[in-house]
Order: structure tokens, then C-alpha cells, then sequence
């Protein structure tokens, strides 16, 4: 049986940051949702209120045979920004803050290594750590958007921070 891990990421818009992570070798399923808010079971209109509290995320499940979750939250933290308080690009507002939920503490601990590495770098990171408590999918439509539709993220590009 194949060992499997979770890591969710919010940075922006979900789509663009769906799009990116689900282009690295070791993803086996991405899925576009929301997380961090009060509201149980929210949806779109809701989370884009501003009064949920929520995030709009990724779940992502990865073999961490393939791909380290340090892989991965590196990537997270290059291909949005980072240093941008609600919200990245045009798109400004709650749900669009820059977070990662952990799973464990060994998570944790690595996100917190590469906010401290980006941080001595001269980056003001404002990334928020949390503990994931629920995830709840978004709608149907919200999942591989730009796969469906054939188009590319317009506020999210990868820009190297790591060696």
C-alpha cells in the first residue's frame, strides 16, 4: 500500500495555485476548497463576503516518496507572493491571504524553516501558519479551472526564492 500525505496551501486564488502545484511529479490529487473560517461548510458567495473567515485553499495528496513536502511548500512560496497581506495581484480581499494549514509538526517546522530562510533573504513574509481543522471542497466548477478551460493563471508566476 503506497503511504500518502496531505498539504494545503492558500495563496490567492485557488485556481492559479491549483494549476502550478498540480504540475509537480509526485501530486496524485488536487482539489480547490476552503479552510480556516467559522462558517461549516461554505460556499463560494459565503467565502467571498469576507464573513467567513475562510481561505480559499488547495488539498493537496502527494507521495512523499516522489515529493518531499518541503518540495512542495517551497514551491507554494514561489509561485505566489509571499510579502502580499490579503490578497495576491488584483485580486484583493480575506479569502485571498497567504497561509499554510500543517498537518503535523514536522510540517510545520518546515514551513517555519523556509519562512525564516526567506525572511533572512530580505522577503517580508506575511504567510500565515495554522493548524488545518477542516477542509470543505469548493464547488464543482471552481476544480482544474484553467485545465478546462485551456487558459493560464493571470496573478500567479513562478518566481525562484530557493536555491
Amino acid at each position: 500500500m503506497k503511504r500518502t500525505e496531505i498539504a494545503v496551501f492558500a495563496g490567492g486564488c485557488f485556481w492559479g495555485v491549483e494549476h502550478l502545484m498540480a504540475q509537480q511529479n509526485g501530486v496524485l490529487d488536487i482539489q480547490c476548497g476552503y479552510t480556516g473560517g467559522h462558517v461549516p461548510q461554505p460556499n463560494y458567495e459565503q467565502v467571498c463576503s469576507g464573513h467567513t473567515g475562510h481561505y480559499e485553499a488547495v488539498r493537496i495528496l502527494f507521495d512523499p516518496q516522489t515529493v518531499s513536502y518541503e518540495t512542495l511548500a517551497k514551491l507554494f512560496f514561489e509561485i505566489h507572493d509571499p510579502t502580499q497581506s490579503d490578497g495576491q495581484g488584483p485580486d484583493v480581499g480575506a479569502q485571498y491571504r497567504s497561509a499554510i494549514f500543517y498537518t503535523s509538526q514536522t510540517q510545520k517546522n518546515t514551513a517555519q524553516n523556509l519562512i525564516e530562510i526567506l525572511k533572512s533573504r530580505g522577503y517580508p513574509v506575511v504567510t500565515q501558519l495554522l493548524p488545518l481543522e477542516h477542509f470543505w471542497p469548493a464547488e464543482d466548477y471552481h476544480q482544474h479551472y484553467y485545465q478546462r478551460t485551456g487558459t493560464q493563471p493571470y496573478c500567479h508566476r513562478r518566481m525562484k526564492r530557493f536555491d
